[in-house]
């Protein structure tokens, strides 16, 4: 297992297995200042979904773990001084924080790559990114003073300020553990909320430890609780406990629609990034290599569990035929394998069951018609016995009315349909639920900015596919999910604008009882 620094090894205990096996950690949830196991005394078993061995044994918590950490947070809002520290110290607090990721950075990442299956070089790259979205937050929290607006009248102050939304409950994915909970994390830090957050229950070893670096900085008891468990329990008691004031959820669309049905009985704020169905338009005019490669890893990049994957490819028809045999030919490539290995290109998906569903559309594809060219099915060799490989795949002659086109198949399935002209392109990239994101291939300017202004989404890539960065928003149109996160939006989802209006000559009216 990885080395760990003192301060790490003083919050849990390490069972050893006979035989020499490694250690199993076994972890503890972080709850108003303390590290505890869950009231129930259960425990959940972690695993490296590349070859199930158990690499942590967390807490198993449930409602009433969730309660007692909103509980420890209401109280760290409403009386703690959390909410009341300078802007600039609270800035200053996430700089540490970022730096202890930047030291802690190859312990991370190899945790990250050890419960989610994602190669190295791409855990690596999401703790920069985690780093980054912690000093950026850091930097803006003291840059908005309020703002004076012109009163109606003389002899008098209107202004509006932002105050901090109060206490906010969180729930993050598996795929991106600790970069999704850095996006909330940090501007919620920033803004001077106190928080209670629920990891995916099959991935929350970054952020146990994320934790950990948070006490080391010196957070006040109470502001950061970090609570393991499954949805239906702790996140249900999130989204329903009316002392959660704000209910923020990245994942599926399904479990979406429940926090909002939930959130709605107080009318607690929410903000929702449920997914998408991304498309890939590219035109004949692209540069062509180029518009491959990325093409490529706009959809198998970490095995396609990405909510902006790129898994519906759209291209001009006069190219098609050239470009997808390039396609496949890129595939066959494609090395997978444990993502500890420093030459795996595709690590396996994160669980049996998820496996299962990504296998499930590959069957829906064959049925309703789609012609299969490369993958479909799980790689052979020993290798691959014990982890939850599917090869990379590739269906042609799909079109817009196909369920693999239109569902969130989360798994490395490349979806390619053609078009004839820029209004096809368009209405068929347009023809989803789904709002997240999307790009186009030209080297046509003009068309370039018309595509994109057209496409209903929240993020257009010209020439290019995936980048993000903190300072610009994120989120999507439709049922992509409700809010930004990042840029300076992120930083205003976690606040609320008041209105302080002082009268300077305050004179009486005269109007009752004269």
């Amino acid at each position: 297992m990885l080395e760990m620094n003192s301060s790490y090894r003083k919050n849990c205990t390490k069972n050893r297995n006979g035989g020499g096996e490694p250690a199993v950690e076994t972890k503890r949830m972080w709850i108003n200042g303390e590290w505890v196991e869950a009231q129930s005394g259960e425990t959940r078993e972690i695993i490296n979904p590349y070859n199930q061995e158990v690499i942590a044994v967390v807490p198993e918590g449930n409602r009433e773990d969730a309660k007692r950490a909103i509980q420890a947070a209401r109280k760290a809002f409403d009386e703690g001084p959390w909410p009341h520290t300078p802007a600039a110290e609270r800035g200053r607090k996430l700089f540490q924080v970022a730096e202890l990721i930047e030291k802690n950075k190859e312990e991370l990442a190899r945790l990250e790559t050890l419960d989610t299956g994602k190669t190295l070089v791409e855990s690596r790259a999401d703790m920069e990114d985690i780093a980054g979205v912690f000093r950026y937050y850091a930097g803006l929290a003291d840059k908005d003073g309020g703002e004076i607006i012109d009163a109606p009248m003389e002899n008098a102050v209107s202004q509006v300020v932002r105050e901090p939304v109060g206490v906010c409950g969180m729930i993050t994915p598996w795929n991106y553990p600790l970069l999704q909970a850095s996006w909330k994390l940090a501007p919620a830090l920033a803004a001077g909320c106190t928080m209670v957050l629920k990891p995916s229950e099959i991935t929350p070893l970054t952020t146990l430890k994320i934790a950990e670096l948070m006490e080391e900085v010196g957070f006040p008891k109470g502001v950061v609780n970090i609570v393991t468990g499954a949805g239906p329990t702790v996140g249900a008691e999130l989204a329903e406990n009316i002392d959660v004031d704000l209910i923020s959820f990245t994942g599926g669309i399904e479990t979406g629609k429940k926090i909002m049905q939930a959130a709605s009985n107080n009318v607690k704020k929410i903000a929702l990034e449920l997914g998408g169905k991304n498309p890939n338009i590219v035109f004949a005019d692209c540069d062509f290599e180029t518009a491959v490669d990325y093409a490529l890893n706009a959809v198998f990049f970490h095995a396609g569990q990405v909510c902006s994957a790129g898994a519906r490819l759209l291209v001009e028809e006069k190219i098609h035929d050239r470009f997808v045999e390039e396609l496949v030919k890129r595939v066959k490539k494609i090395k997978l394998g444990n993502g500890m290995d420093e030459n795996t290109q595709m690590g396996p998906l994160i669980s049996a069951e998820h496996r299962a569903k990504v296998e499930k559309y590959i069957e829906i594809g064959k049925k309703e018609g789609a012609k299969l060219l490369i993958g479909g099915k799980r790689p052979e060799g020993a290798e691959f016995e014990k982890g939850f490989f599917v090869e990379p795949t590739i269906f042609d002659g799909c079109t817009s009315k196909m369920r693999i086109v239109q569902e969130e198949t989360f798994g490395p399935i490349l979806t390619v349909e053609t078009f004839r002209t820029e209004e096809e392109a368009i209405r068929l990239a347009n023809d989803t639920i789904y709002g997240l994101a999307g790009a186009v291939w030209t080297s046509d300017m003009n068309r370039a900015q018309r595509v994109s202004r057209a496409l209903r989404m929240g993020t257009v890539w010209i020439n290019d596919f995936h980048p993000y960065f903190p300072q610009a928003p994120w989120g999507g149109y439709k049922q992509s999910g409700i809010g930004r996160e990042l840029g300076k939006t992120g930083l205003e989802e976690y606040t609320e604008q008041k209105h302080i209006f002082q009268n300077l000559d305050p004179q009486p009216m005269k109007w009752f009882g004269s």
